[in-house]
């Protein structure tokens, strides 16, 4: 019964079935199934679809589908997690935002969901966010990895300016820093000393694993 509950979870995922997915995760709940295995037949269903999209196979809206379909059910595993008092294996700690001055969210919202369904803890930090807010979710979080996001080129130089943050808080060693968006290139990641970027949203997520040498 479990294996045929997982298998429907994963299927829902991968159909964007918000509906079918939650009531097949209160199921999960009631029959006793492993929360983390549930939690794991979500985040292979993310995975694969984020393959897809990677291997152009799938597109955009399909992602988004597949991380807004995940969304909406992990907090009914999340609960049974914490009741359980079972623990999550993770990869490292995320912090994630789009900078200062930068109001779009769908790449980042994307990439966040990919990072947490590759096994990272994730803190997402919204959009518009400030240096001093970066700089703090680094310290508060003692993130393994800071990702920053910044879809416009007027807004790119605030990537430049957390580093700098970082700096003279003496700090930036003690994280790795990712950059995406579509206003950033390699050549700008190069030149502001970012550890890593990469301009789609599955390709940041193993870019992330290959960060913290996993």
């Amino acid at each position: 019964m479990s294996t045929e509950i997982l298998e429907n979870l994963k299927k829902a995922v991968m159909e964007y079935d918000h509906e079918g997915a939650a009531t097949l995760a209160r199921k999960a709940v009631e029959e006793k199934v492993d929360p983390l295995e549930a939690l794991n037949a979500l985040t292979v269903a993310v995975r694969q679809v984020g393959d897809g999209f990677g291997r152009g196979e799938l597109w955009l809206p399909d992602l988004i589908g597949a991380a807004e379909t995940m969304m909406s059910v992990m907090p009914i595993l999340d609960e049974e997690i914490e009741r359980k008092g079972a623990k999550r294996q993770s990869l490292g700690t995320v912090a994630i935002g789009t900078v200062y001055g930068d109001i779009h969210t769908i790449g980042k919202t994307m990439v966040a969901t990919l990072l947490m369904a590759e096994g990272f803890t994730v803190h997402d930090l919204g959009i518009n966010v400030t240096a001093e807010t970066f700089v703090e979710a680094v310290k508060k979080y003692k993130v393994d990895i800071l990702a920053m996001s910044a879809l416009m080129t007027t807004t790119a130089p605030e990537q430049r300016k957390v580093i700098s943050a970082l700096k003279e808080k003496g700090i930036r060693d003690k994280v790795k820093i990712m950059v995406g968006g579509g206003g950033i290139t390699q050549k700008f990641a190069d030149e502001i000393g970012a550890d890593g970027y990469d301009p789609t949203a599955p390709g940041a997520a193993k870019l992330a694993r290959t960060l913290v040498g996993k």
